[in-house]
């Protein structure tokens, strides 16, 4: 069932790249709503346009590239008719974002607990710098974080990669932001210290009543932490729904074959399953369906126009011409 206030509604997002080689259909008609106190996961294999929704969603896409048409709706207001000064105030106070690689993301000249009482001192002005400090030491003590006012000053080259990723998430939080942006935040730590990591962020989440868009391209880590999921192929999105509906009856081909790459831990001496064919160049996308080159079950229309969004059961959506004698077209 549609939500008819959630946090954020993304429609019809369009993002271009202005190259010397062409133009980059980078995002084509993406759609997607994250309700309050809700994980949305975006899946996808690398260059499928997840971390560009992310970025156009705080309005961070840098020349050469546009965001041509669409709306970002937070709590109402269209992100893209704001001035920049008032993205300012939004960005890091109501909407903040873990970067992939934590360490190339923190100043490497400043203590971690100065830069983490920075972002509070920016949001919150009538705080004083001691007291900012002491809420930044707090929040990593939050993190299960040992001796935090020693880890408070240290330096960002002497902290380990999940000390680091705990810093940016303490960064991030520490303002108490109603949305939480995620950009593969474990994909640089080891399987131990990704599991500590998920399991903090989950607690922090729900202590804090923060909705989380988590980008991840670990379909382990999309089951383990996110309510619903909308998996991207080439710019697009193919298919939305609650996450258990997705991974147990997956209805879009390409969300079949992404699932079916995951090793069988049951039989490891099975070869592994690699989807036919190569990804689109973006700067020349197919004229129908985007996966339709690489699909076993391509038609003849899936080549020459775009299917639309179907509703199958309940929140899943697909957009795919095999459900069209089936489902009913909820949108173009």
């Amino acid at each position: 069932m549609v939500n008819p206030d959630p946090l954020l509604r993304v429609e019809d997002l369009k993002v271009r790249f202005y190259t010397l080689r062409g133009v980059v259909h980078a995002l084509e008609r993406v759609r997607f709503t994250l309700n309050r106190q809700e994980t949305l996961g975006l899946a996808g294999e690398t260059g499928c346009g997840k971390s560009v929704t992310a970025r156009s969603v705080l309005r961070l896409i840098d020349p050469p590239g546009k965001i041509i048409s669409g709306r970002i709706l937070f709590e109402g207001r269209d992100l893209l008719t704001l001035d920049e000064a008032t993205m300012r105030t939004i960005r890091g106070s109501q909407i903040s974002m873990i970067m992939q690689e934590p360490k190339m993301s923190l100043n490497p000249v400043i203590r971690v607990g100065d830069q983490i009482a920075e972002t509070l001192l920016i949001h919150e002005r009538s705080l004083n710098r001691r007291t900012a400090r002491a809420r930044a030491v707090d929040m990593l003590a939050q993190l299960g974080i040992p001796d935090p006012a020693r880890v408070a000053r240290r330096y960002p080259h002497e902290l380990s990669g999940g000390m680091a990723q705990r810093v940016m998430i303490a960064m991030m939080l520490v303002t108490r932001p109603k949305l939480l942006i995620a950009d593969e935040p474990t994909s640089a730590l080891d399987v131990t210290i990704q599991a500590q990591i998920l399991e903090l962020m989950k607690k922090l989440v729900r202590e804090i009543e923060t909705s989380v868009l988590m980008i991840t391209h670990d379909l382990g880590v999309m089951a383990e932490t996110c309510d619903r999921v909308a998996v991207m192929y080439a710019g697009e999105m193919v298919e939305t729904g609650p996450v258990r509906s997705v991974l147990k009856n997956p209805r879009h081909p390409y969300t079949q074959g992404l699932l079916q790459t995951v090793p069988d831990k049951a039989n490891p001496e099975h070869p592994l399953y690699s989807i036919r064919g190569n990804v689109p160049s973006l700067l020349q996308p197919p004229s129908g369906c985007r996966f339709a080159p690489r699909c076993e079950y391509a038609m003849q229309r899936c080549h020459n126009e775009l299917p639309p969004y179907y509703h199958l059961e309940g929140d899943h959506q697909c957009a795919c011409f095999l459900h069209a004698e089936k489902a009913e077209v909820i949108r173009p």
